[in-house]
């Protein structure tokens, strides 16, 4: 029995990067929806709260623990801070702004590299980016080119680029590069659902004073509530929880390296919802992006073992 609950346990473990990827890609579907009819920080303030309702539930069934000292507090609402608060409001503002899901999602997907350079920068015995990893994430990212390409040069008239939401965009790449970084190296392991809910409400501080300043009208229907309600359950109680779970579990360019197969899960599943043409160019990125991020997430030391 113990020996099935383990093989069971391990099983689910292995499955866990490929759930977050599927997952995580649909926020760029999640947008498509809910944008038009809601200013984005206001969107993502209304998630951020309906989010820790949920979890202050589920802990409370639970009976799960708190984190025990002021400063796991601390690091977890600095994490919430970049990676609710400043990833997804700069991908949203972003999108709300007129940027494509393929120029955003690119500009997103460079957050591989950036971890890689600071690690090799860091140069520790733990961390070290070896040249097998740094061929695989040259490779992914010349496969997340080839998968947004067409959309980069012949975008549709949604597909614009302005100081202001490239701005958002590179901030949203800035702050989920850091906040992974951040939480890999300072957040203790704890419990998912209270150290997610931390996080959500460091996010809903910082966002609640811009979601203020908006003016346009949140308006109520069923594409805005289906796109509230996946991203509160989807999105923010799985995907965001397998996150802390694979940061915790692998190393902080591992884990980075699984962005690479968002935009590709995200033209597959756009071409499955929305019949969006995947061209040759897709097919070829998508297996490109795979084979690169298989290179990066490979255990070292195989050969010698």
């Amino acid at each position: 029995m113990n020996a099935r609950s383990d093989d069971t346990a391990a099983t689910l473990i292995r499955l866990m990067p490929a759930v977050f990827v599927l997952i995580w890609a649909t926020g760029f579907i999640v947008a498509r929806y809910g944008m038009p009819h809601a200013p984005p920080f206001s969107f993502l303030l209304y998630r951020y709260l309906f989010s820790i309702g949920c979890f202050l539930i589920w802990i409370a069934i639970a009976r799960v623990g708190w984190p025990r000292t002021g400063m796991a507090w601390i690091h977890l609402g600095v994490t919430g801070m970049l990676m609710h608060g400043g990833y997804l409001g700069g991908v949203w503002a972003a999108v709300k702004g007129g940027m494509g899901s393929g120029l955003s999602s690119l500009i997103v997907g460079i957050q591989p590299v950036l971890t890689a350079i600071w690690l090799s920068a860091m140069a520790s015995d733990t961390h070290r980016v070896s040249k097998r990893q740094w061929t695989g994430l040259l490779l992914g990212f010349a496969g997340l080119v080839l998968v947004v390409w067409r959309k980069l040069t012949h975008g549709s008239p949604g597909d614009m680029v302005t100081p202001v939401n490239l701005s958002w965009a590179i901030l949203a790449l800035l702050c989920i590069t850091a906040g992974t970084l951040y939480q890999k190296r300072f957040v203790k392991p704890c419990d998912v659902r209270t150290a997610n809910t931390v996080q959500l409400i460091a996010a809903a501080v910082v966002t609640a004073p811009i979601a203020l300043l908006e003016t346009e009208a949140f308006r109520w229907n069923l594409e805005s509530a289906g796109a509230m309600a996946w991203s509160v359950l989807g999105l923010t109680l799985g995907g965001s929880s397998l996150l802390y779970l694979l940061i915790q579990r692998g190393a902080a360019a591992s884990v980075a390296s699984l962005m690479y197969l968002v935009p590709p899960t995200t033209a597959l599943i756009a071409w499955v919802l929305f019949d969006e043409p995947i061209t040759l160019a897709t097919l070829v990125g998508i297996a490109l992006t795979a084979f690169g991020v298989a290179l990066v997430v490979r255990p070292a030391g195989r050969r010698a073992a």
